[in-house]
Order: structure tokens, then sequence, then C-alpha cells
């Protein structure tokens, strides 16, 4: 769809993108590059570091340009004597954050066009219509300014599978060879409470494990104080992430979790990162949550069922039963041989 406004410079501005915020936003960043195909993108995170400077910057090749970090904008009084970012102008300025200060220091940089949902898009050059509402989607959120901007609606994509490239898939393939159908276990999360049971996932593990099917445990850095318990629970069970070619060879990075996932016949996580990253695979998956919203945080990826601990009277991830995922895995599965 062809563009009412066609900038060749654009600044987006997040808060900072660690792994899991980074994978939720690829399907912004990619219809914003569709949106703007001849754009100069400038990526800032204004509050941290961004993963798409760093681990994730294969992902966002040829979709961002530039990736700013620790811009520190409209942080410190001091900042608005002078112009952010050297004063260098863009054609558009899209703040995804609602902070007062920030969106006040950004609309001093030179621009034609300026998106910010602070103050009900007080400061902003294009508004939506009365009574909008931000969805609950951080996601859709984001396409919503994407639409402002680009003049023309926008709708919510499901981001292509990916595979992480060559090395990662060769490596994938060598840690799950063929033959097996395995069953990735992802019981880590970003907070405790957004975890299920460990003895849940073990029980699971055992179940598929009658079955016929291998389970697959997909344990991240913070998580490996867990690996001595649950290889003596489940002592068949594959330990990809654990091994030296993940450690030594890719650092744990996240583009081998995607490339594992893609040797899944299926996939049981938590909100999680590590989820993001499976849900990228196109791996059929069940994602639980207990805490946290799947309005919010739910991934995108076309082969998903979602199980949540209000459904059993609360928020607390124990509330979900070992009979209700195998369940639901079992019927995600027959959904997707069909």
């Amino acid at each position: 769809m062809t563009c009412e406004f066609d900038p060749r410079s654009v600044l987006v501005h997040v808060g900072l993108d660690l792994v899991g915020d980074a994978l939720m936003k690829l399907p912004f960043v990619h219809e914003l590059r569709q949106c703007f195909p001849c754009a100069h993108i400038t990526w800032v995170a204004g509050r941290g570091t961004s993963v798409y400077a760093s681990t994730l910057a294969p992902l966002v090749k040829g979709l961002i340009d530039e990736v700013i970090e620790r811009a520190d904008i409209g942080l410190h009084p001091r900042a608005f004597l002078s112009r952010p970012l050297g004063g260098r102008s863009f054609d558009l300025i899209i703040d995804t954050q609602r902070g007062g200060a920030t969106t006040l220091a950004l609309k001093r940089i030179p621009h034609r066009r300026f998106i910010a949902p602070f103050a009900r898009f007080l400061f902003s050059s294009r508004r939506p219509p009365s009574g909008y509402r931000p969805p609950l989607s951080l996601v859709r959120q984001m396409l919503d300014l994407l639409e402002l901007a680009a003049g023309h609606p926008v709708l919510t994509p499901v981001v292509p599978l990916m595979d992480g490239g060559p090395a990662f898939v060769e490596a994938a393939q060598a840690l799950l060879p063929p033959g097996p159908f395995y069953v990735g276990l992802a019981p880590g999360a970003g907070g405790r409470a957004k975890c299920w049971p460990l003895d849940r996932f073990i029980s699971l593990a055992h179940r598929q494990e009658e079955r016929g099917r291998m389970p697959v445990f997909l344990l991240g850095p913070q998580e490996e104080a867990w690996e001595a318990p649950l290889r003596a629970a489940v002592p068949r069970a594959r330990w990809p992430l654990q091994s030296e070619e993940a450690k030594v060879r890719f650092q744990c990075s996240p583009l081998l979790t995607v490339a594992l996932g893609r040797r899944l016949g299926a996939a049981v996580s938590n909100d999680s990162g590590t989820g993001h990253m499976l849900a990228l695979s196109g791996a059929p998956m069940i994602s639980l949550f207990g805490p946290t919203s799947p309005d919010k945080f739910a991934p995108l990826t076309p082969r998903l069922a979602l199980l949540t601990a209000q459904s059993w009277g609360g928020s607390e991830m124990e509330r979900i039963p070992v009979n209700a995922v195998e369940t639901a895995l079992e019927d995600l599965l027959a959904r997707a041989k069909g």
C-alpha cells in the first residue's frame, strides 16, 4: 500500500530492548520497513541498550539501518539546553514511550512529522479518532502509532518464520538429530512468579516419554541451577543449550534457540523470552500465563494455544494442571497434523 507520507529518514524511540521485548517488537519492525522501504531507519534506545545492536542484529538486517543505544533523551534537565542527537534532523519521529520529558525532548529534534502517545497524543502531529483507546497488545499499540505515521491501516502481521541462519541450522541439527519426535520444554522466565512449577514440567516430560517422544529441556543461563535436578528426574531428556557447542561457539545466542525450535515437533513454554524465540521457529506451542496478561504478551505465531491460571481461579502458575497442558498439547498436535 502506498503511503501518503514518504519520509527519507525515520527515528523510532524506545526505552530499551531486552531479548523478549525485541522479539515482540519484530512485527512492528517488519511493517515499519514495509511502509517506508526507502527510508533510513534509526532505532534509538533512550534508557539502555538494544539487542538489535548485538545478539539480534541478524534478525533486523535490512530492516533497521542504525541503532543508537543509551541516548539518554529527556533523562536530565540539562538535555533541554541542546537538541538531542547532536542536532540531527529526521522526516519522521515515532516515540513509542509515554514519558512527558522524553516526548518534549524528542520534539526538539527537527522533523516533518512527530508521532507520540503521551498525554493522549497532545504533542503529536497526528492523532487517532475521538474515543480511541490503546489496545492491550503492546505490539498493536506500536502498530497503531505506525498507522498514524503512514496514514493508512496497518494489519497485525505474523513475523515470517526464521531459522537463525545456516550455522545455527547446522548446529541445531547436530544437537537434535533426525529420528525422535522432540517436545521442547522451556521452564524458565524473567520472574519466578511466571514459572510453572518444575515438578509439573517433569511430570509432563514423563508423559511425553510414555508416548514415545523425546523431551528437550531449554534452559537459559539463569536456570542452570535447575539442570542437575531435572537431569536426575528425566535422565533421557536432551539438553542442547547446555552443550559446549551452545555455550562456547554460540555464546548462548537466542538465534540458536530459534534454530532448535525448527527441530521440535511441539513446545511448552512460560511467558518468557524463550517462548518468543520458539514462536519465531513456527513450532506448535503451548504458552502458559499466570500473573502476566496474554492479551499484552502472547507470542505472534500461527500454531499457538494459550492456557491461563485464571481459568482455574487465580493468577498463580501452580493452578494450571498437568492434565490440562497435556490435553492442550495433544489437541494442538492433532490440529497441526490436520
